[in-house]
């Protein structure tokens, strides 16, 4: 009874909500730590992984040369490849490049198991689609992500010439 009229009295004083002000009240005056996006771009981890880009050569030829172990290795079964016929060179080339951002769980195994650096995670993370067809990176789009952003890429290159 003694317990239910000290926390009946306790409501009524309001104690909780006087707590909490004062919580606000002390964070009040201190310095903001709040980031003012998109004027203010927070710093991202050097192995954050984003967007998805396919690179080029310094010639411009397309670096994939169709080996599949970046399909093989994707836990998501999100990447899809199919190989065009050889070339009169004898190299391989993609006919078909698609990565399902859907499914992708960005974990980065694709761009550790290519052996030539043709795709990789950007540090790029502001990105939207605007319908569910623009979620599917076919190989036009991700090669014009990695034409776009080579020079920020190059950057991201490490000593022992594999990417980040």
């Amino acid at each position: 009874m003694m317990k239910m009229l000290r926390d009946y009295i306790k409501s009524l004083a309001m104690l909780e909500l006087l707590k909490g002000m004062r919580v606000t009240g002390g964070y009040l005056f201190k310095k903001k730590f709040t980031v003012q996006y998109p004027e203010e771009k927070a710093p991202i981890s050097p192995r954050f992984r984003g967007l998805h880009a396919l690179r080029r050569y310094e010639n411009g030829e397309e670096r994939c040369i169709a080996c599949k172990l970046c399909e093989a290795t994707c836990p998501a079964a999100a990447i899809t490849i199919e190989v065009a016929p050889p070339l009169p060179d004898g190299s391989r080339r993609t006919s078909r490049y698609d990565i399902d951002m859907f499914k992708c769980i960005f974990c980065g195994y694709c761009q550790e198991a290519c052996p030539v650096d043709a795709i990789v995670e950007t540090p790029i993370y502001e990105y939207h689609f605007e319908n569910r067809t623009d979620a599917v990176m076919t190989k036009e789009k991700l090669l014009a992500h990695g034409d776009k952003h080579e020079s920020a890429l190059a950057e991201c290159i490490r000593a022992d010439g594999k990417y980040r």
